[in-house]
């Protein structure tokens, strides 16, 4: 299993309304190394749910329960999407400002792609991140 980091404004799709609506599909992606992230997940990968630009924090859990086909909201065959449900919200929220002051966590790409919308999770990084939200990481 892979872990990812994936992207969103919560005024434009929230956690909650992410849990409201069972599960979703990631669109609009049009950087070319998000796209080659989504193209590698496979189904059962996790996902942080990361609030950005207002919040910035990682707030849940996404789970990958279909592989990346053909972005429907756009006609350019270049452009992919995935599809996600909620697997779980975090106990504790973990803010990019923990993140950051944390040094074992000072490589993840959520720092050095801080634009990246689809981001890979060293599987170290997951771990940190989950007991940084009070989880369990079994």
């Amino acid at each position: 299993m892979a872990y990812w980091l994936i992207k969103s404004e919560p005024f434009k799709y929230s956690w909650d309304q992410f849990v409201k609506d069972g599960s979703t599909f990631w669109d609009g992606v049009r950087n070319y190394a998000a796209r080659n992230n989504l193209r590698s997940m496979k189904k059962g990968d996790l996902a942080f749910f990361y609030h950005s630009n207002e919040g910035l924090e990682i707030v849940g859990i996404a789970k990958v329960i279909k592989e990346s086909y053909q972005d429907p909201t756009t006609d350019e065959t270049a452009w992919l999407a995935v599809d996600f449900k909620p697997q779980k919200k975090l106990k504790k929220p973990v803010s990019l400002a923990q993140i950051k002051a944390e040094k074992s966590l000072s490589n993840m790409a959520l720092l050095r792609l801080g634009r990246l919308s689809v981001q890979p999770v060293l599987e170290v990084e997951w771990k940190i991140v989950m007991k940084m939200a009070g989880e369990s990481t079994a």
